[in-house]
């Protein structure tokens, strides 16, 4: 028996960003959900991950990496606040991108790191060492300051979009050997597009995509699994994104499944909607 959570509930989540909202699915294929989401208030942090290994194993690998990944992150903001440390972006007007995202940047890397060390750590005491066991991909947003910057960070293939102006563009480059191929100019005989070059879980070390951005009011973003994406036309999400805003999340969210499943998704389906403050 499943012993599957959804880790915060899809309710309307207020950030000092913005709202947001979400919600996951089990499909139409599959009998178990290997997907989860978190979406913290406090520490205004989004992240999702797509699980793999099997019935189980898969939903266990999501949960824990996300778990993991958000306490890391509790701890290091709490030590932050205790000691009072010196906040540049805050004190300082000119200070550079750099001054205010380092931080956050490196805590990324680390929590990353934990929560793969963590979930390679459980692979090892399974005996699926070496590349086996469970794993799962890890993507999100991390606002570090109040009004600051957005910092991403990324394993796998999980997607984070921006509808900015209607415009819908993907922020985050999927770590898998299809997205290599194409990179690479090939055309024929491509990979199958699921094949991950990393994930958080199978291997000692990964190394996540970090990078930071600013925002802009009225920007709706989009985490979502690849149930979503792989079989859905872009031009498809963008018109469900251009008519969301801060009143139909949840709709908008639902409308996202629904998409995917008349477009014939064999996966579970999760999005996430975060819409920026006017």
């Amino acid at each position: 028996m499943s012993n599957w959570k959804q880790l915060s509930p899809s309710l309307y989540h207020q950030l000092s960003l913005g709202q947001a909202y979400g919600v996951t699915d089990v499909g139409l294929v599959r009998k178990s959900n290997e997907d989860n989401f978190l979406i913290d208030e406090e520490l205004g942090l989004v992240v999702i991950g797509d699980g793999m290994g099997g019935h189980e194993g898969g939903e266990i690998a999501s949960a824990n990496a996300i778990i993991a990944l958000r306490d890391f992150i509790r701890s290091f903001v709490q030590e932050r606040d205790a000691n009072a440390l010196p906040i540049a972006a805050e004190h300082d007007p000119d200070a550079t991108w750099s001054d205010e995202t380092m931080p956050a940047v490196m805590t990324l890397f680390d929590a990353v790191e934990f929560a793969n060390t963590q979930l390679y750590t459980q692979n090892l005491a399974n005996h699926n060492g070496g590349g086996h066991g469970m794993g799962t991909t890890l993507t999100g947003i991390w606002q570090y300051l109040d009004k600051g910057l957005l910092v991403v960070f990324h394993v796998g293939d999980s997607r984070l979009y921006r509808c900015r102006a209607g415009e819908l563009s993907i922020l985050t480059r999927d770590q898998t050997l299809y997205q290599q191929a194409i990179e690479e100019g090939i055309v024929d005989n491509l990979p199958a597009r699921n094949l991950l070059l990393q994930a958080i879980g199978p291997t000692v070390s990964v190394k996540p995509d970090v990078k930071s951005f600013a925002y802009q009011p009225g920007d709706l973003y989009l985490l979502c699994t690849d149930g979503l994406y792989g079989n859905t036309p872009h031009s498809a999400i963008e018109e469900i994104m251009r008519r969301t805003h801060a009143q139909n999340l949840e709709q908008s969210c639902l409308d996202l499944i629904e998409l995917a499943k008349e477009h014939g998704s064999r996966d579970n389906i999760t999005a996430i909607l975060v819409i920026c403050n006017q």
